[in-house]
């Protein structure tokens, strides 16, 4: 999803560490575990973010975004290709975010809904909307949100059962955390939270598991997983719970793997990472140069 040359899409295992990492590592929770927040099913509710694939003929239907006046502004007005039962993150009787994703396989791109709600006559009410083009490296309006808090797209940051039994995750991964900062960093585009101290992070901060980490003896799906976390990083783009790494929904994950590894992976595993260096342009999520993974710096003259 998105260009190769896209900052999802790009490795961050060789950056320098971010000046304010063992505070933010400090902040999260230097010895809480991770925790895949995907996976099956629990306590008779599916886990994890679902999405739909659709094609290009999907007909659209209207999306109402008035159910908070401070998102409804900030929100990509449709109509939307939802189709009928779409499913909806938490399942149809969710009390939580209710995320609806879906991918428009014949235009290429991404709308996703925060708080969606099914109506009797086929159109959608939600908290927010976006759209995105995933041939596209175009960022959301500065200080706009998204269906997600940091302003950024969901799909693309899903650990996905595909690519796992493919052997390779290329992009990085979301996470969330119960404190954020009143502050957001490139590629991030907005912030949800009221808390000053720089101690703590802000949305869009990546994260990479250090290269020291030993992964060799998990089991061989996990260490495609904890090899994307130290190659191209996790990101925080929401509040939660502390080190909840996102996936999506699907019944062929494997809970007691997910659940035991991730639970031998702690915050102190963690560095945070300094990306800074590889932006072009503030509203674009372009790198730099990216060529058979080799960054050149741009030279101006």
């Amino acid at each position: 999803m998105f260009p190769a040359n896209n900052i999802w899409n790009t490795p961050v295992d060789w950056l320098p560490a971010d000046a304010h990492s063992a505070d933010y590592i400090d902040s999260i929770g230097t010895n809480t575990s991770l925790h895949a927040d995907f996976g099956t099913v629990w306590e008779g509710a599916p886990i994890g973010i679902p999405f739909t694939v659709v094609l290009g003929t999907q007909p659209l239907v209207t999306i109402a975004f008035d159910r908070y006046s401070w998102s409804a502004g900030e929100s990509d007005p449709g109509p939307y290709p939802i189709p009928p039962g779409a499913p909806i993150e938490g399942g149809p009787a969710s009390d939580g975010d209710r995320h609806v994703l879906v991918v428009d396989s014949g235009h290429c791109k991404l709308y996703e809904l925060w708080d969606a709600w099914p109506q009797p006559n086929g159109s959608w009410s939600a908290g927010s909307g976006a759209m995105f083009d995933l041939n596209s490296n175009a960022l959301r309006t500065d200080g706009w949100t998204s269906a997600d808090a940091a302003g950024l797209p969901i799909l693309a940051e899903l650990v996905r059962y595909d690519e796992v039994m493919a052997g390779e995750i290329a992009h990085a991964i979301r996470f969330t955390a119960q404190r954020t900062q009143q502050a957001y960093v490139w590629p991030a585009r907005h912030f949800a939270s009221s808390i000053l101290d720089t101690d703590v992070p802000p949305m869009g901060q990546r994260f990479r598991l250090k290269a020291s980490k030993d992964i060799s003896g998990y089991p061989a799906p996990i260490r495609v997983i904890f090899t994307a976390f130290k190659r191209y990083g996790i990101i925080l783009a929401d509040n939660g719970s502390n080190w909840y790494i996102s996936g999506e929904h699907n019944p062929l994950w494997d809970d007691d793997m997910l659940g035991d590894a991730f639970r031998t992976l702690k915050g102190s595993d963690f560095e945070a990472v300094d990306v800074s260096s590889l932006m072009i342009d503030p509203n674009s999520g372009a790198v730099r140069v990216f060529n058979d993974d080799v960054f050149v710096p741009i030279v101006t003259r």
